[in-house]
């Protein structure tokens, strides 16, 4: 049971399903045993009869509509993302449902690992264990994260167009931050700026402590005796005696 936690592959054996689960990705993926789970605490109200063991995506759409009535009905927090990729064989959604399930019916916290990848339901933590040459192109990265069921479920082209050129943008991020991370690896050569040599710039004048004090006084003005503040003359007079004609010394 690839991706489950041990206290869970315990749960899950102690229920006696009808097949033992060995690949959540593949076993969940039509809500039979899903629906098998839910009966063993709802058998009132979750019958075996009214499902089908099918891998059409009829059987997939009948079995996970009573399901997801009976978990609206009951209010069970179970995100819709982790139904959704369920059916549509996302990796890492059907572990997390049966975690999320596992949590809800026996009231116990699940010890989960910290992960050092975001959970997108796609392979990308599969493909960062690659080597660089084995990794997907961006058109095998559409085929490996966008499943046929997917397009088939909703017949809207727009639909599908968003999610493949979403697919596309984390694609060529991802390799935009690969190639920041090993520029040898891609034969990056530096930019002519980069090259170029940069003058630091020059630091800003320092008042020494003689200076300061002398520049302070020529914009402080001067105070009189009374408290006034004046300042101090700049411009010099000198009388001049004129003497007038027609009069005598």
């Amino acid at each position: 049971m690839s991706g489950l936690s041990r206290e869970v592959v315990k749960w899950l054996q102690s229920l006696d399903l009808t097949w033992q689960i060995k690949t959540p990705k593949w076993d969940l993926t039509n809500g039979y045993l899903i629906a098998e789970i839910f009966s063993w605490y709802y058998p009132q109200e979750i019958t075996m009869h009214s499902f089908n063991n099918g891998t059409s995506l009829d059987s997939k759409s009948r079995n996970w509509s009573v399901l997801k009535s009976f978990i609206k009905r009951h209010k069970l927090e179970i995100t819709e993302e982790y139904i959704e990729g369920t059916i549509h064989c996302k990796e890492g959604a059907a572990p997390l449902l049966a975690e999320r399930i596992y949590e809800i019916l026996t009231n116990r916290q699940v010890r989960r690992l910290p992960s050092d990848y975001e959970t997108d339901f796609t392979d990308r933590a599969y493909q960062e264990k690659l080597p660089m040459h084995a990794r997907s192109t961006a058109s095998q990265s559409v085929k490996n994260n966008l499943r046929i069921t997917e397009l088939m479920a909703d017949t809207s082209s727009i639909l599908g167009q968003q999610k493949a050129t979403e697919i596309i943008s984390k694609h060529v991020e991802h390799r935009r931050q690969e190639r920041l991370e090993d520029p040898r690896r891609f034969n990056i050569k530096p930019t002519l700026g980069e090259r170029s040599t940069r003058i630091p710039a020059p630091p800003p004048k320092e008042y020494t402590e003689l200076s300061e004090p002398v520049r302070s006084a020529k914009k402080t003005p001067t105070q009189n005796k009374s408290g006034s503040a004046t300042r101090t003359p700049t411009v010099q007079f000198k009388e001049i005696q004129v003497r007038q004609l027609g009069q005598s010394t």
